[in-house]
């Protein structure tokens, strides 16, 4: 079968490696310009030089055997590295978050930069719209996007999965990244929920990474949610003095601050894992259907996979 699937995260591209594995075809879709996503990396450069910075997930678990047995790979590929100052059991991509994903899409047709602004079904199969016309035809479409974006699109050929996607409702995160000049004594490498500030860590002392001292601080859903619409630069001043309060340091003034806004930062989960319609060979996965966290995402594609994969030998051998 010929799949299309809009989102190239570690969602969709996990249940690409499954309908892969099974001969099947998958064209991904995705808006950003490169791999990444919320796995992403930004790089910007310094009077010290470029710094890095992992400003969307900050590392990933592998507590699922078939996923460790993955990410064992990608540690012996020299892409992934554990991270023992986050806790036990974490792992970041080596040299940034990016590399798993640019991995996993390197053997797989991904169209960046391709928003897709619709779909449509006509006499059995399935067309992509965008500002450039149509795409397809395909058998199958996959949605592996957050809930938010997924609920408009589904509610137009699905209303049962478009009332679960509108029932996951994400927190937003507000992420800011500095440069300072010299390494900040008396900090440890990680801090955690301290006031306003969700989690902050010295980027640069992650495993393969190099440059000057730079720090990723992330605020908490509260707090990001009260500063939504705020400007960039607004928002790097407060949280640069939420840092400060939270390490109880004089923090100096950075060589170079940036913030980023993720509206879709964070879900609880429905506990739905995936969801297929085989009437319209139409699914959904993503981290919102199972937990917050990349293993979860991955576990989510997978089973989509997965079951589209039995889907089609079943109908097969009917």
């Amino acid at each position: 079968m010929n799949f299309a699937i809009i989102g190239a995260g570690m969602a969709g591209l996990a249940c690409a490696d499954a309908l892969h594995e099974a001969g099947h075809c998958a064209a991904l879709f995705d808006k950003g310009r490169g791999p990444g996503g919320r796995m992403s990396t930004r790089r910007m450069s310094t009077p010290l030089g470029e710094a890095s910075f992992d400003h969307g997930a900050q590392y990933f678990t592998a507590r699922d055997p078939r996923f460790r047995r993955l990410v064992d790979g990608w540690c012996g590929a020299d892409i992934a590295a554990p991270w023992p100052a986050a806790g036990g059991d974490t792992w970041v991509g080596v040299p940034g978050m990016n590399a798993i994903i640019r991995h996993m899409a390197s053997v797989h047709e991904v169209r960046w930069g391709h928003l897709v602004t619709g779909m449509v079904r006509k006499e059995g199969s399935w067309w992509l719209m965008d500002k450039a016309g149509e795409s397809g035809p395909f058998d199958a479409v996959i949605l592996a996007i957050p809930a938010e974006q997924a609920a408009a699109i589904l509610s137009l050929h699905d209303f049962a999965m478009a009332r679960i996607a509108l029932q996951a409702r994400s927190q937003p995160c507000w992420t800011s990244m500095f440069v300072f000049d010299q390494p900040i004594d008396g900090i440890p490498p990680v801090v955690r929920n301290q006031g306003s500030v969700a989690w902050a860590a010295r980027n640069s002392a992650k495993p393969g990474r190099s440059g000057p001292e730079a720090w990723v601080v992330q605020a908490s859903p509260v707090w990001s949610a009260d500063h939504l619409e705020e400007p960039q630069e607004q928002i790097s001043a407060l949280l640069c003095a939420a840092f400060a309060e939270a390490t109880a340091c004089d923090i100096p003034e950075p060589l170079v601050a940036a913030s980023h806004r993720w509206r879709f930062a964070l879900s609880a989960g429905t506990g739905d894992g995936a969801l297929w319609n085989p009437s319209i060979a139409l699914g959904v996965c993503g981290d919102w259907l199972l937990g917050p966290r990349i293993e979860c995402a991955w576990s989510s594609g997978r089973m989509l996979g997965d079951c589209c994969v039995g889907a089609v030998k079943q109908a097969v051998s009917a």
